[in-house]
């Protein structure tokens, strides 16, 4: 059972609950900061852009996390094999965030020592754009990239967490926007082709639980010469109302129902570097993923830990429109992650 909101209003009533649980493909649900109704400290807010093509690929994260702020910046090279992931942390009386409620529109600046990033959004173009002087020890790097054409329909989810009733999570994952820009990284220059390079932001803002693991997938690329992409992912919530499962077909969404990550282990531990597969209850979405690359990083403060693994490479397989097409999916870069957060 997948269940469509579909009328406009409030995300969280008086008492900082979930109105309504389930998907949407736009925000009709309008989130409000003054209305939760739980500590700071576990509010969590993040804008992450990923745009990724079949050479390389540009992560971008600005994110209040109650008790700390960061800002990140990922190049991942995929023919050199090279990364370089680099992340500025604060306090928020310090760098102070004030995200926008809705991703329709509203502007992202922050600043810190020998960096800088923002995201402009002036409702019909996102223009990202920033620098850190000492990216990768003292080589910097810049970009300068513009978001064009986010298709009409997106993933919108209002997930909550059970065991908390003022716990919930509101996402949106808008993809297949066209990219067009530079990467200047040292000597190097990365180029964004917008006839074939798309982003995908991940849109996230909630009161979340203390110890959670979370599944995600995603790709945006071209399929039969039309923008396809999808958004798959689970682990986190009671997520009974609804998946976050979805096709984008030229602009257009495709609910699907519940997709395993099927990850290869070795020696009683996953084995991320090992050929995935994924497949739906539904029959329609059955995948294969080939890494390239994992962009992982763990960290434990013992109170505070983050074991993640963002796995960047190729899907191969089929999937099936809500009208019965079957497209077929040949080398579509992306990337398929396992991350589990105490926070």
């Amino acid at each position: 059972m997948q269940h469509r909101i579909t009328v406009p209003g409030p995300l969280l009533d008086g008492n900082g609950h979930l109105v309504e649980k389930g998907y949407a493909l736009s925000q009709i649900r309008q989130y409000d900061r003054s209305l939760v109704k739980a500590s700071p400290l576990r509010l969590k807010e993040w804008d992450y852009y990923c745009i990724c093509t079949a050479r390389f690929a540009l992560a971008l994260t600005v994110a209040d996390n109650g008790y700390m702020t960061m800002d990140s910046i990922s190049l991942l090279d995929f023919e050199k094999n090279s990364q370089v992931t680099t992340s500025r942390m604060s306090v928020p009386f310090i760098a102070k965030r004030d995200l926008p409620f809705s991703s329709a529109s509203g502007d992202i600046r922050v600043h810190g020592k020998g960096y800088g990033i923002c995201f402009d959004n002036d409702g019909k173009s996102r223009h990202l754009y920033g620098h850190m002087d000492r990216f990768s020890g003292e080589t910097g790097i810049s970009f300068d990239i513009t978001l064009t054409d986010a298709p009409e329909e997106t993933m919108v989810i209002a997930t909550p967490f059970p065991e908390k009733p003022t716990a919930f999570y509101y996402n949106q994952k808008i993809n297949c926007m066209r990219a067009d820009g530079t990467v200047k990284f040292g000597d190097s220059e990365y180029k964004f082709d917008p006839s074939l390079d798309f982003g995908v932001l991940d849109w996230g803002r909630g009161v979340w639980t203390y110890d959670n693991t979370w599944y995600w997938g995603s790709a945006s690329g071209l399929a039969g010469g039309v923008p396809f992409g999808f958004n798959i992912g689970y682990g986190f919530g009671d997520t009974s109302a609804a998946s976050e499962n979805m096709l984008f077909h030229n602009g257009k969404a495709h609910k699907l129902s519940r997709v395993k990550f099927e990850i290869p282990s070795s020696g009683g531990k996953d084995d991320f570097m090992s050929p995935w597969k994924f497949s739906s209850d539904d029959g329609r979405f059955e995948m294969d993923f080939i890494p390239m690359m994992d962009r992982s990083a763990k960290i434990d403060l013992k109170l505070i830990c983050s074991d993640q693994h963002q796995v960047f490479g190729r899907f191969s397989g089929t999937v099936i429109l809500d009208d019965g097409q079957k497209v077929e999916i040949k080398d579509l870069t992306g990337f398929a992650e396992k991350v589990r957060n105490k926070w």
